[in-house]
């Protein structure tokens, strides 16, 4: 049973009761109707909690081998300054001034356990934040950074709702975060993957590939 299921069973329950309650309410059967309509609400109460939480879902991408999760390119523009531009599956574009020498993608993984798979439930994963990096340490201590968020926040988040309850939770296997970083150059594209183990990067032109050859 999937989570939209879940939520019209307990939407379609909370409503009888409700009906329930109203007829008992009108043959003045004061208890029942207040009972009832107490069970009504709590039902109501799930069912609304159950939709948040799957609206919060949604914000994930299905994971069941290697997925594309976007291409990043970029254009130096300075010494340690970079623009990114980073191009997602559905063809949505964002734009990021980078600081550093590398650049480093982070996401978040949920996984489920063989049960919940067999519900419909896949592994999913969310890109989190881009930064940039320097290769010296020294740099990047001293330099400035850069960071952004690549999801906003949500008032329900899914993932610290796991991560305080996980004990009471027992459909969720794991929850994970996972990075990537690899070089900067004028010109270099690269494809950004997830897969059950983690986030990929890899190079998709000569520019990148020579970042990457280059790198130390």
């Amino acid at each position: 049973m999937t989570l939209q299921a879940l939520i019209a069973v307990f939407g379609l329950a909370g409503l009888l009761f409700l009906v329930t309650a109203i007829r008992r309410f009108r043959l003045r059967h004061m208890s029942g109707g207040l009972s009832h309509g107490i069970s009504a609400l709590v039902l109501f109460l799930i069912a609304a909690l159950l939709f948040m939480l799957s609206l919060n879902l949604r914000t994930y991408q299905r994971l069941t081998d290697e997925a594309p999760a976007g291409e990043l390119q970029f254009a130096r523009v300075g010494p340690h300054q970079y623009n990114g531009v980073l191009t997602y599956p559905g063809g949505e574009v964002a734009y990021f001034p980078l600081s550093g020498d590398e650049w480093q993608i982070d996401a978040r993984i949920l996984k489920w356990t063989a049960m919940a798979n067999l519900m419909g439930f896949d592994t999913a994963f969310r890109l989190e934040r881009i930064s940039g990096r320097y290769s010296s340490i020294e740099d990047e201590r001293s330099q400035p950074r850069t960071v952004y968020e690549l999801h906003p926040p949500n008032a329900i988040d899914l993932w610290e709702l796991v991560h305080d309850y996980h004990r009471w939770l027992p459909w969720f296997d794991a929850l994970y975060g996972s990075a990537t970083y690899l070089p900067m150059a004028d010109g270099a594209l690269y494809e950004i993957k997830a897969s059950p183990s983690g986030l990929l990067a890899r190079p998709l032109n000569q520019a990148a590939r020579n970042a990457v050859g280059n790198w130390h």
